[in-house]
């Protein structure tokens, strides 16, 4: 039996329930830490914007380079495509000219050899002795050619050009024993006449213009003028004729008198060159050789010129070679253009060639 304070057995002694942590209590920032706290996120969010926009900004720079690149290799090409072309162009020019000179090739075919003298005889003109006296042994060596024929169509101009011409159709024509016919146009004036007396025979139509047979000097005299301006000349010479026929200057007798024996020395070869080629054939008058012109029709009359005719009647019915050849250097299209943009082509050809060499 149990005693009343004794108690029943007990098994091990229960633990009492196990109580979790009180939560630490979460502090509040501070307004300081607040601030520190959105100032990192906004540099945070700066920094992320700002390696955004240096992504963005490279990106473009990459664009833009590449598209420079592309750009430049675009202008190169065309620089170096110009340049060719400019060269191309200038060759061109220069073979087109150069073929344009060369006279016709020799030929056995019986023809009429042609030698234009047309427009100012001058030294850069079409009717320069230097072409004409080319364009004349090109004609007198063909042994196709029969006869040659000077067309002429020209005022006259410098006697020293006309002389050149004249002195070598007589050569030509001892050396190669071969008639020369001069047939007239419009005119056959002064040096134009000159030339064509060196002809066996004249030829031109009835109202050609022919003769002119003398010199002149021309200028203009500006004294009175520049002293109505109040202008003064003041001209230094070393040699006492130095300052002659001076335009600016009071006209000095002298001098004026030593001008005026020079052209009347040409005027008087001028006369001994028409009587040596007109011969017999010329009836001179106190007019002949006065500076006077006459038509054909009266020129043939005085034995300045022999016939009527033109160019095709003389071919067929005197030299009997109705084919006629050309052997002048005629102008063409090529040798205008170069006129006209020959500085411009000129220059873009130097520089493409001066260019060429550092192309890559």
């Amino acid at each position: 039996m149990n005693s009343p304070d004794s108690s029943p057995p007990r098994g091990p002694a229960a633990l009492p329930p196990s109580i979790p942590p009180e939560p630490t209590p979460v502090r509040e920032p501070t307004v300081t830490e607040a601030a520190a706290l959105a100032a990192a996120a906004a540099a945070s969010a700066a920094a992320a914007r700002k390696a955004s926009a240096t992504g963005g900004i490279e990106s473009a720079l990459e664009r833009v380079a590449t598209e420079m690149l592309r750009q430049q290799g675009l202008e190169r090409r065309w620089r170096v495509f110009f340049r060719l072309a400019w060269l191309g162009l200038a060759l061109a020019l220069v073979g087109m000219g150069l073929a344009s000179q060369s006279p016709p090739g020799a030929t056995t075919t019986p023809h009429t050899a042609l030698v234009e003298v047309r427009g100012e005889i001058a030294a850069e003109s079409e009717a320069s002795a230097e072409l004409l006296v080319g364009a004349l042994k090109s004609a007198f060596e063909d042994h196709g050619a029969q006869a040659v024929v000077l067309r002429i169509n020209s005022p006259g101009g410098s006697p020293v050009q006309a002389g050149i011409v004249y002195d070598e159709i007589k050569r030509l024509k001892a050396k190669h024993n071969k008639r020369v016919y001069a047939v007239v146009e419009e005119m056959c004036a002064s040096g134009a006449y000159y030339i064509a007396v060196a002809a066996d025979e004249i030829y031109v139509d009835k109202a050609s213009i022919v003769g002119s047979i003398g010199v002149l000097m021309d200028g203009f005299g500006f004294v009175g003028l520049m002293d109505k301006l109040g202008v003064e000349r003041r001209l230094l010479t070393s040699g006492d004729n130095k300052g002659m026929l001076d335009p600016f200057s009071p006209e000095n007798p002298r001098q004026t008198a030593a001008a005026k024996a020079t052209i009347e020395q040409i005027h008087r070869q001028f006369i001994a060159v028409v009587k040596e080629g007109r011969g017999a054939r010329l009836k001179s008058t106190p007019d002949t050789f006065s500076g006077l012109y006459w038509n054909g029709e009266e020129a043939v009359r005085l034995g300045l010129a022999d016939h009527t005719g033109n160019l095709d009647y003389v071919a067929r019915e005197v030299i009997k070679a109705e084919d006629i050849i050309d052997y002048t250097p005629h102008e063409n299209v090529a040798e205008r253009l170069a006129k006209r943009f020959g500085a411009s082509v000129g220059a873009g050809a130097v520089k493409a060639m001066r260019q060429m060499a550092p192309l890559r």
